[in-house]
């Protein structure tokens, strides 16, 4: 089912959507939770029992802010650059050995949404907040390396990850897949998503239901609509397109 909102954006008066730039954890990538049990791991790691306020506290942010640039987040939880990359360091570390021991999957329909988005002739592009190496991971153990032309994270795009729209400009700076900003899509499951492709100034920007946050966090951030799932995207640009 696909929801629509009140709020239109431009992508619903504007050129046809060329340029789609999605999210991996939580929007193609199913990761049941890993993201927790990976912070658990760094933050024992830097003397942050499970079960003290401090642990429950500082899980609260992590889950708040699913979806932001990873060393941003402990950069907050943290302070201290060195320790804010210890924890970060950890971190990457145990959700690789997460991903390797074969405990993520695609969201259903997730990887046939990108072929049809391809052979509709417009260009994908995955993002991620994590790390190269952890976003390296997760492609191989999905055997999606070859799906889509360009995958980004944070540091490619300067440093800045989400809710900055570096890495959404990245993406139609390097892929020169659309003339301007309102043929690009950006869609994800967290409102950092939301909020990067809003500052990009992208004609369309979709929150998806299958990961972090919900339709409240979506609308306040600017989304201009919500899916079930990325399954329900070719469907809604094949309808916004030409409009």
């Amino acid at each position: 089912m696909v929801t629509h909102m009140t709020h239109v954006t431009p992508a619903d008066t504007t050129e046809d959507i060329r340029l789609v730039v999605l999210d991996m954890a939580g929007t193609t990538v199913a990761d049941g939770g890993l993201v927790e049990r990976a912070f658990d791991t760094a933050a024992r790691e830097l003397g942050v029992e499970p079960g003290t306020p401090d642990h429950a506290e500082k899980l609260a942010y992590v889950r708040a802010t699913m979806g932001e640039s990873k060393i941003s987040v402990f950069r907050h939880l943290f302070g201290a650059e060195d320790r804010a990359r210890q924890a970060n360091a950890a971190f990457e570390k145990a959700y690789g050995e997460l991903v390797d021991g074969g405990l993520i999957a695609p969201v259903p329909g997730a990887r046939e949404a990108v072929e049809e988005l391809t052979a509709d002739g417009r260009t994908v592009v995955l993002t991620t907040g994590f790390a190269r190496v952890t976003q390296d991971a997760i492609l191989g153990a999905l055997g999606w390396r070859d799906l889509v032309p360009l995958t980004l994270c944070p540091a490619d795009a300067g440093g800045r990850g989400r809710p900055y729209p570096d890495m959404v400009l990245e993406a139609f700076l390097r892929t020169k897949a659309a003339d301007a900003v309102h043929q690009v899509a950006v869609v994800g499951d967290t409102s950092y998503d939301v909020l990067s492709g809003v500052r990009a100034g992208a004609g369309l920007v979709a929150g998806v239901r299958t990961g972090a946050h919900g339709d409240d966090a979506f609308r306040e951030a600017g989304a201009g609509h919500v899916l079930d799932s990325v399954a329900g995207l070719p469907a809604l640009l094949r309808g916004a397109a030409g409009r």
